[in-house]
C-alpha cells in the first residue's frame, strides 16, 4: 500500500515540476538584454587653407558606441523597452562627453501595435535614422555636405517621443523635451521636433521640423526626396535653419547619388550649396565623393573626400557624425580633406 501511495504521489511531483519549468523558461524567453555597439575609426588628412594636418577620428560615419538594449514582452503585443547608449572615442579611449556615461541615450519605454512611446534622453527625430536618409553618404564622413553645411539638434535630453508604425508606406515620429529647472525660457518645453515619412516602392518623401527653446534655441527644416532605379539612388534634400550659438540663419540644397556596383561595394557623388540668409554673403558649397565596402556582415571600410568652399568670412569645414572639424585657417578659406576608415560592429 505505501508503495501504490507514493509513486503516484512522485509521479505528480515530477509533472508539476516539469511543468514549472516550462513556465520559468517560457518567462525567460520573453525577455531579453542585448549588448551591442560599433567602433568607427579612420585616418583623416586635411588641410584647413593654411597646410595639410593628418590626425585620428573617432566616429566620423556611425559614432562609437556601446550600448545596452533590453525588451520584455508582457503580453497583447506590448513590450517594456530601454536602451542605455555610451559614445566614446576610439582613438584614445575618453568618453564622448566628460563626466557623462550614457551620452547618446538613455530612456524606458513602451513598445505596442499602434506606435512606441520613450521616456529620457534620445536621439533626436531629425537626426537618426531621418538625416541618413536624405543624402547618399548617410549624413556621414566628411563627404556629406547635407552634414556639413546644416544644423540641427542630435540628441533631447528629458524628452517625450512617440513613434508611429507604419501605415501604407507613412510614418511619423514626434518628440516633446521638457523644460530643465536651470532654463528660465519656454512654457515648460525645451523644444519640439516632428519628422513624416512616406516610401512607395522605390520612392520616398521626407520632411522634419525642429524648435528648440532657452539658450541656442534653434528652428531648422530638412526634407527631400530619394528614388532608386534598380543600383543607382538619387536624393535631392533641403535644409534650413534660424539659431544657435553661433548663430546660423541659412538654408541649402543637396543633391547626391550612390551607385551598389555589387552587393558589396558603394560609390557615391554629391554636391551641396547653402546661401547665407542674412545678407553678409558668407555662402558656401561642397564637392564630395565616397565609397564602402563590406568586407564582412559587421565590418565596413570606407572612404571619402570632400572640398568645401567658403565664400566671404564664411568658417563651415569637413567633419563628421561625432567628429569636430578644423576650423578654417582664415575666414572665407575653403577646406580640402580625405578620410579612409573601418567599422567594426557587434
Amino acid at each position: 500500500m505505501r508503495h501504490s501511495f507514493l509513486v503516484p504521489c512522485a509521479l505528480r511531483f515530477g509533472v508539476a515540476a516539469t511543468a514549472l519549468v516550462a513556465h520559468a523558461a517560457a518567462v525567460h524567453a520573453q525577455s531579453t538584454v542585448t549588448l551591442y555597439g560599433s567602433i568607427d575609426t579612420s585616418i583623416e588628412v586635411t588641410n584647413p587653407g593654411a597646410g595639410y594636418v593628418a590626425r585620428m577620428d573617432s566616429g566620423a560615419y556611425r559614432g562609437s558606441r556601446f550600448g545596452v538594449r533590453g525588451a520584455e514582452d508582457i503580453g497583447d503585443g506590448v513590450k517594456i523597452l530601454f536602451d542605455l547608449e555610451n559614445g566614446f572615442s576610439s582613438a584614445d579611449g575618453t568618453l564622448a562627453v566628460a563626466n557623462t556615461l550614457f551620452n547618446r541615450q538613455a530612456w524606458i519605454g513602451v513598445g505596442t501595435p499602434y506606435g512606441t512611446l520613450r521616456m529620457g534622453r534620445q536621439y533626436s527625430p531629425i537626426y537618426i535614422p531621418f538625416k541618413g536618409q536624405l543624402d547618399a553618404f548617410g549624413a556621414g564622413t566628411i563627404a556629406s555636405g547635407l552634414n556639413n553645411l546644416s544644423k540641427i539638434t542630435p540628441y533631447e535630453s528629458n524628452a517625450l517621443t512617440y513613434l508611429s508604425p507604419e501605415v501604407h508606406g507613412f510614418s511619423t515620429t514626434i518628440m516633446a523635451s521638457l523644460r530643465d529647472a536651470t532654463d528660465g525660457d519656454g512654457n515648460g518645453l525645451a523644444g519640439h521636433i516632428e519628422t513624416f515619412s512616406w516610401h512607395e516602392g522605390s520612392l520616398r518623401l521626407s520632411y522634419a521640423h525642429q524648435q528648440t527653446h532657452g539658450s541656442g534655441a534653434l528652428r531648422a527644416n530638412q526634407g527631400g526626396v530619394s528614388y532608386a532605379f534598380g543600383p543607382l539612388t538619387g536624393f535631392l534634400s533641403y535644409f534650413n535653419g534660424d539659431g544657435g550659438t553661433p548663430r546660423y540663419h541659412n538654408d541649402g540644397v543637396s543633391v547626391s547619388a550612390r551607385y551598389a556596383a555589387s552587393a558589396r561595394f558603394r560609390a557615391s557623388l554629391g554636391y551641396a550649396w547653402l546661401r547665407d540668409r542674412s545678407g553678409a554673403d558668407n555662402d558656401a558649397d561642397q564637392f564630395s565623393a565616397a565609397c564602402e565596402y563590406d568586407l564582412s556582415k559587421r565590418v565596413l571600410l570606407y572612404a571619402s573626400a570632400g572640398w568645401l568652399r567658403n565664400r566671404g568670412q564664411a568658417q563651415f569645414t569637413l567633419k563628421g557624425v561625432n567628429v569636430t572639424g578644423l576650423t578654417p585657417s582664415w575666414p572665407g578659406a575653403s577646406v580640402r580633406g580625405v578620410q579612409l576608415g573601418m567599422i567594426d560592429r557587434f
